[in-house]
């Protein structure tokens, strides 16, 4: 488990968090040679993470603050892109077929997908901390399901199966205020090429997202939802087929820039206390990751934080320019997957 703090600390704390005061990530107690577990903010039972931070008041401040217009942008990239996977995973199969014929006009659909090859929320069953062989709040592995999953009473369902699924931010929500640092827009609103390619391992530092979020004039407040559109998708648009393809040449073709791997980035993301981050990159964090840096290991594993990839934010991006506003209500109902590892988000945002 976490080393807790002294006795002293640990009714410090509890006494903040009954006021509503969470601890910085300098006050969160080390797993192993790991700073910034969160466990015990939560409890040893949790399954939400940081959801826990989207409170009823906290959903209808935004909501009161934020639905102005009554304009609606869709966040989620169609589930056939992109049309060739990377990190090996499954090419998306959507099959559309006439029940009973060509000529009659009932038609269904049958679709194959892995629920990390396109948009996708990880969950926290998704990524553990691997030295240590854990899942968030201390879940070993072999205590959880894999392979196919056969239910059929959903008054019977062994708990065992589903611990750590998606099913829980699923009836939960992940709704709240959302904030969009685009970081394209603030290296090229005045028609300067972006100093750095999506498409190679390029580490987007605190010191840029601060820097962002004040010439967006935004400031920060514990619940929100940070996405980040740092240019992935906006260059796969303008790519050739055949760059395309090459996405999907293995490793040494997987290089994507992405948050960096530092200990202040830890504190960034920990002490301005998101409820979630989403990016449009196939990573969040720069990728490859420099050895023994992954801080999917810490977003996931010790804050129970969600971390989305291959969110669309063009139309995003055109609206908060627009409206001059970059914050806005944002929704996501992630797939009810019993036990799922993962998700496609269905994210909006709306003004």
């Amino acid at each position: 488990m976490c080393r807790y703090f002294s006795n002293h600390a640990a009714t410090v704390m509890t006494s903040r968090l009954k006021l509503g005061v969470l601890p910085t990530f300098d006050e969160l107690p080390s797993f192993h040679d790991f700073k910034g577990c969160a466990w015990d903010v939560w409890g040893k039972d949790d399954e939400l993470g940081t959801i826990n931070l989207l409170t009823p008041e906290v959903v209808a401040q935004a909501a009161q603050e934020e639905i102005r217009l009554g304009r609606t942008v869709s966040l989620n990239w169609p589930i056939h892109f992109p049309s060739r996977p990377v990190f090996g995973r499954k090419i998306p199969s959507i099959t559309t077929f006439g029940k009973y014929g060509s000529t009659i006009p009932v038609r269904d659909d049958i679709i194959h997908i892995n629920t990390q090859s396109g948009s996708q929320w990880d969950g926290l069953k998704h990524y553990g901390l691997t030295e240590h062989n854990v899942f968030y709040n201390n879940t070993p592995p072999e205590t959880l399901s894999e392979g196919e999953m056969e239910l059929h009473d959903p008054s019977e369902i062994d708990y065992s199966k589903v611990k750590l699924g998606m099913q829980n931010w699923a009836n939960h929500g992940i709704c709240g205020r959302g904030v969009l640092l685009d970081v394209v827009r603030y290296y090229t609103a005045n028609g300067e090429t972006l100093p750095y390619d999506p498409w190679t391992s390029h580490p987007i530092t605190v010191t840029e997202l601060e820097a962002i979020a004040k010439k967006q004039g935004v400031e920060f407040r514990q619940g929100d939802i940070l996405l980040l559109r740092v240019g992935f998708i906006q260059k796969y648009y303008a790519s050739t087929n055949e760059a395309k393809a090459g996405l999907r040449g293995g490793s040494e073709k997987e290089t994507f820039a992405g948050i960096e791997q530092s200990e202040d980035m830890k504190r960034f993301l920990w002490n301005n206390h998101f409820a979630a981050i989403a990016s449009d990159q196939p990573s969040l964090e720069r990728w490859p990751t420099p050895k023994g840096t992954q801080l999917h290991q810490t977003i996931l594993g010790l804050y129970g934080m969600p971390i989305g990839e291959f969110f669309d934010l063009e139309a995003l991006s055109e609206l908060c320019k627009e409206t001059n506003r970059y914050t806005f209500f944002f929704t996501s109902w992630p797939l009810n997957i019993l036990g799922g590892a993962a998700s496609p988000p269905n994210a909006a945002a709306y003004f």
